[in-house]
């Protein structure tokens, strides 16, 4: 059987897919084909149902809910840290023209739960610090790499929403989840549950040559830098998120609906080892 399994060009989804990508585990007869699109495409493109397996915006999961389930493996969390707002100078971001890579990606709904009152500039993530930089707005909010480079650009932090998170909440901060599409029945879920956390484990048990894959697709990061990245975002929780990593997800959705800022509902099934 033939799937689709889409994800970002960036780092650490190349760190983790590098297994399957390279036909180092066994797929249980999974024919892979992997597409390569930036994160709020991903969040379109699966509220189309386009491909049997994708990356997400935990933010855009109540919207794909009715087509997609939740892996419990190849999430990306941030423990303690996640996007990160900056500007030329520490301001109040009430009021404020922010650039924000998305509207459904998760940066953004953490970014209103922090602060309910700003001006979103919706941009690709990669325009971010150039529209902070250039004045086209007066803060950006900043995922991928560019958390380990807006300091080399002479940029400071306003906030950094994943260390907020954590105060608040006392949980990691769920950023990106890998979903399976619900038509593809429950014994291809369950092989696509099995393929996704052998390649995160391989991935992981064969460091170095995962990283060295990822180098490629870390758009100007040193492999310092790059190994730093990986290790925020690829680690036991994504190998598996665990019960803590279900409960911030929930926590994070049921906040966001109650504050209207997600407009689906919110399903009390979400991932598919609970199915």
């Amino acid at each position: 059987m033939r799937i689709r399994v889409a994800h970002s060009p960036d780092p650490d989804d190349a760190f983790m897919f590098y297994p399957m990508v390279k036909g180092l585990i066994d797929t249980e007869g999974l024919e892979v084909e992997h597409i390569l699109l930036d994160i709020e495409t991903l969040n379109e493109e699966a509220m189309k149902g386009s491909y049997e397996v994708s990356a997400v915006s935990v933010h855009a999961y109540p919207y794909i809910a009715d087509k997609y389930l939740v892996l419990p493996s190849g999430g990306s969390f941030g423990e303690g840290y996640g996007p990160v707002v900056v500007a030329k100078e520490r301001i109040d971001l009430k009021g404020k023209r922010v650039a924000v890579p998305g509207r459904f990606t998760t940066a953004f709904l953490v970014l209103k739960l922090f602060e309910p009152d700003f001006e979103p500039i919706f941009l690709p993530f990669d325009r971010v610090l150039e529209a902070v930089e250039k004045g086209e707005a007066e803060a950006g909010v900043l995922i991928h790499e560019g958390q380990l480079t807006y300091n080399d650009r002479g940029l400071l932090k306003v906030v950094d929403l994943g260390e907020w998170w954590k105060e608040k909440t006392g949980l990691p901060l769920p950023l990106g989840c890998n979903v399976v599409r619900r038509d593809l029945g429950l014994e291809t879920i369950r092989k696509v549950e099995r393929v996704m956390r052998r390649s995160v484990e391989k991935a992981l048990n064969v460091r170095k040559e995962a990283l060295s894959y990822a180098l490629d697709f870390a758009r100007g990061l040193d492999q310092e830098r790059t190994d730093k990245f990986v290790s925020m975002y690829v680690n036991g929780r994504t190998l598996d998120c665990g019960e803590e990593g279900k409960r911030a997800v929930r926590e994070l959705l049921k906040r966001g609906r109650e504050e209207g800022i997600i407009e689906a509902e919110v399903p009390e099934v979400i991932f598919s080892d609970e199915v």
